[in-house]
């Protein structure tokens, strides 16, 4: 199996603490990986959140907080290797806990925990952002996300805790717009806690990690965009509280096959990444529990999807596992970084 996984790649993650962006470069070695450290880049402000444009060699990060309209942010130019070339700073209308890009990749969307709001930025040529042409304002904190299907077609907003929700809207990806549906909320079920999704990739299928319902729920899209509840799986062995525990990131595999998401120990020693596999009618199945360091709670894929890369942020540390063709994960490579790093994005 020697030189399966042959081409190095950059992992990028933003400390709030340190006021920097971590550059990682994971190295191959046959089914292994191994993990050097390539650069600190000082950012000047407190960013966490981070995502890439999907063909321009961008990135995108944002602090969580700050005054409105000058919330403090950069666009991260790469080299086309991967490697860091400049930044430039920019300002957002809110902090965000979410960003992504739409389809046609003419606009910016993010989501505020603090204050619910989505905001829509249109980019320019170069890809930098531009003023938000499109701010929805429900007048409820707790928004958690806002990843669009592979359509483009739709806006999806889940909300957790007391302002349990998912908000649905359609999407004009030539203007940004975002007009809600009806009925607006998809009414995810009672305790559920949606916090971030993923989408199949061939079938109208989406899914929630549970943040206050530990686990997983499945939702089938119709034609018209809303979305129908088919499953709210509860993962916990039985009689096990859910006090101190809650679930976070959520990502699918490229092929469909197989989410993971992570499980957060704050009050008890459990602190595991969740994983599923996708049925042929697009329900999941729970296969069990991978032990995480503490507080798991960024995970995205290497670019070839063969290794999932999770951050913990009272653990420190960034923490590499391949994935089986049966879904299970094994532990490959640890680095350990700064306090509170959470998103992280590769390339």
């Amino acid at each position: 199996m020697q030189g399966v996984y042959a081409k190095p790649f950059y992992i990028y993650s933003p400390s709030s603490k340190e006021n920097k962006l971590w550059i990682v470069r994971a190295i191959p070695r046959g089914e292994n990986l191994n993990f050097e450290v390539a650069q600190k880049v000082a950012l000047g402000f407190s960013g966490r959140v981070i995502t890439s444009h999907p063909t321009k060699p961008l990135l995108y990060i944002t602090a969580t907080s700050g005054d409105s309209g000058m919330v403090p942010g950069a666009v991260v130019f790469l080299n086309q290797d991967g490697s860091y070339n400049r930044h430039q700073q920019v300002n957002f209308n809110d902090g965000a806990c979410f960003f992504s890009l739409d389809k046609e990749k003419r606009h910016l969307l993010g989501v505020s925990y603090g204050n619910g709001r989505l905001n829509v930025y249109p980019l320019d040529e170069e890809g930098i952002p531009g003023k938000a042409v499109t701010t929805v304002d429900e007048g409820v904190n707790q928004a958690h996300c806002v990843l669009m299907p592979p359509d483009g077609k739709n806006v999806y907003i889940p909300y957790v805790k007391e302002n349990l929700a998912i908000l649905q809207y359609s999407y004009d990806g030539t203007t940004g717009k975002v007009p809600p549906l009806e009925p607006k909320d998809a009414h995810p079920p009672l305790g559920s806690g949606p916090r971030h999704t993923a989408y199949h990739p061939t079938l109208p299928m989406v899914y929630f990690s549970n943040e206050q319902g530990v686990g997983l729920s499945s939702y089938r899209r119709e034609d018209n965009g809303q979305l129908n509840v088919e499953q709210d799986i509860s993962i916990l062995p039985p009689g096990m509280s859910k006090i101190g525990l809650s679930a976070s990131d959520l990502l699918i595999t490229p092929d469909g096959k197989f989410l993971f998401a992570g499980l957060r120990g704050h009050k008890q020693d459990f602190d595991h990444i969740s994983r599923y596999k996708t049925l042929e009618n697009g329900k999941a199945e729970f296969l069990g529990l991978t032990e995480a360091d503490k507080i798991p709670w960024g995970l995205t894929l290497s670019p070839d999807g063969k290794f999932l890369l999770v951050t913990a942020t009272t653990g420190a540390s960034l923490t590499a596992y391949r994935i089986s063709k049966d879904g299970n994960l094994k532990k490959v490579a640890k680095l350990a970084w700064a306090p509170r790093m959470s998103d992280l994005v590769t390339r």
